[in-house]
């Protein structure tokens, strides 16, 4: 008999391959996966890892992050954190650590690898994947993510005709306000197109 959604999602919050078998450092503290997902959500926000912010309150984008990505999604926090329409599901689920100069570091390798085409394969009602960052991208468009984040995010159209949809878009951290300033493309053309979708979704399906 299939897992269920319930106890696969028991069985990653005690997740602690990243101490336990990691591959090089092991996590620099105890493991905290932070996600949400329900069987029925029509949107998969696939991110990075959670930052200090999301560490400590144990909820996916409590950080001025979220606040920029519920802008470009048009969600309020009610819809964003209901599990039953939005899954929230980073490539790697538990805070990775800093680099030196104090910016987070990539996600944990063994996450990924361990769960996350399980975890997928229970979300069979998503219609629009919006992928958040470069790891992200990598993992959900194959050739399309290309030779960097601007040429995946530049390829949006073409992902946009997949099925499910997807958007590629660059991480909502402020550390991308140079790129979103060099890019007004972005905001102009593929922004309208994403909120636009989450509206008829979510006017479809209620």
């Amino acid at each position: 008999m299939p897992e269920s959604l319930a106890k696969l999602s028991a069985r990653m919050r005690a997740c602690r391959i990243c101490i336990e078998t990691p591959k090089g450092r092991p996590l620099p503290h105890a493991p905290r996966p932070v996600f949400q997902a329900g069987s029925t959500a029509k949107v998969l926000i696939a991110g990075q890892a959670p930052g200090t912010r999301v560490h400590a309150s144990g909820r996916p984008f409590t950080d001025p992050s979220g606040v920029r990505l519920r802008q470009w999604l048009g969600m309020d926090e009610t819809l964003f954190y209901d599990e039953r329409k939005v899954a929230l599901v980073p490539m790697g689920f538990c805070f990775p650590g800093q680099d030196a100069k104090g910016g987070d570091l990539p996600p944990r390798p063994e996450c990924a690898p361990a769960w996350r085409a399980t975890l997928l394969a229970h979300l069979k009602n998503v219609e629009l994947i919006v992928c958040l960052g470069r790891p992200a991208q990598l993992w959900h468009l194959g050739e399309l993510a290309g030779a960097d984040l601007t040429a995946a995010v530049r390829n949006w159209r073409q992902a946009y005709a997949l099925t499910p949809r997807i958007l590629p878009l660059p991480h909502p951290s402020w550390r991308n306000n140079a790129w979103l300033n060099r890019n007004p493309w972005f905001a102009e053309e593929l922004l309208p197109v994403l909120r636009r979708d989450v509206a008829d979704l979510f006017r479809k399906h209620g």
